[in-house]
């Protein structure tokens, strides 16, 4: 948790009820706006030993994720620096998050991961018309609210928020297992990035396991460069060929080879879609 921070305390005028999600640089807190009138998600991100271009960085980043206006966007309404933590207020979203169903006792059938999917790639296709790139798409991002049939993807542009600066190999830390090779290598995040960590994200929630898995950095990495994933037929024999086709797709090393839109992609959702409802007929 950064900083020393508790219920009952008050940041940037807003007073902290209780923590409600964990990370490992952050802490969402429910809190009570400064008016009182509703409450917020409040994000604490620690900024310790950030410089101060990192802090800017955060604050950019932060402008640009309040900019996003989309019903599977978590909104962000306010955001600043308090200290050495950065705070973003958001809405609050019930639900859980999708990293429940990646274990293979909790896998959900096909046809509500394509739905899940399909409103991922509208929130990704809005946000890339708008110059945003999510950089840390996985199923911890992407929230949802069975009884409401809510779906909203959570952090937009904050992966490199909590550790704005580099390793001395260049690697932006993030959630390695996820990220796209280019990205791996050090390389900007684009909208291919996030097609790829979707694509590892529909990997999971299908297969129960993550495309690429390692003991270390180091040879996750070498990995997620040279070797292609996995057929995801062969893993769950279940799944249509159009839906491996499209994950496969996603998983292309090369971000040229990966979708060129969101629009593209949806397309190709919405076929796989169509085959997967003919097939449960």
């Amino acid at each position: 948790m950064p900083a020393d921070y508790r219920a009952g305390r008050v940041v940037a005028g807003y007073r902290l009820l209780r923590p409600i999600g964990q990370g490992a640089q952050s802490t969402v807190f429910l809190a009570e706006s400064p008016s009182g009138a509703a409450a917020v998600a409040l994000k604490l991100i620690s900024l310790a030993g950030v410089d101060a271009g990192g802090r800017a960085d955060f604050l950019h980043n932060a402008a640009a994720a309040r900019r996003l206006v989309h019903p599977g966007i978590v909104a962000v309404l306010a955001a600043g620096i308090e200290d050495a933590t950065g705070w973003l207020a958001m809405e609050p979203v019930p639900g859980t998050s999708l990293e429940r169903y990646t274990r293979p006792a909790r896998l959900l059938p096909e046809p509500l991961v394509l739905r899940l999917a399909e409103a991922v790639a509208l929130a990704l296709a809005y946000a890339h018309r708008q110059g945003v790139v999510h950089r840390d798409i996985k199923p911890a991002n992407i929230l949802v609210h069975w009884p409401s049939e809510t779906i909203k993807l959570a952090d937009f542009g904050l992966a490199r928020l909590a550790d704005a600066s580099q390793t001395a190999t260049g690697l932006v830390l993030g959630s390695p297992s996820y990220m796209a090779p280019e990205q791996l290598a050090g390389s900007r995040p684009t909208p291919a990035s996030d097609f790829y960590a979707l694509g590892v994200t529909l990997f999971q929630l299908l297969a129960g396991r993550l495309p690429h898995e390692a003991h270390g950095l180091g040879e996750l990495l070498r990995r997620v460069a040279k070797e292609p994933a996995p057929d995801l037929r062969v893993l769950q024999p279940t799944v249509t060929g159009p839906l491996a086709v499209l994950v496969g797709w996603l998983l292309a090393k090369r971000p040229a080879d990966r979708p060129g839109s969101g629009d593209a992609l949806l397309q190709a959702l919405r076929a796989a879609q169509a085959d997967s409802g003919a097939k449960s007929r």
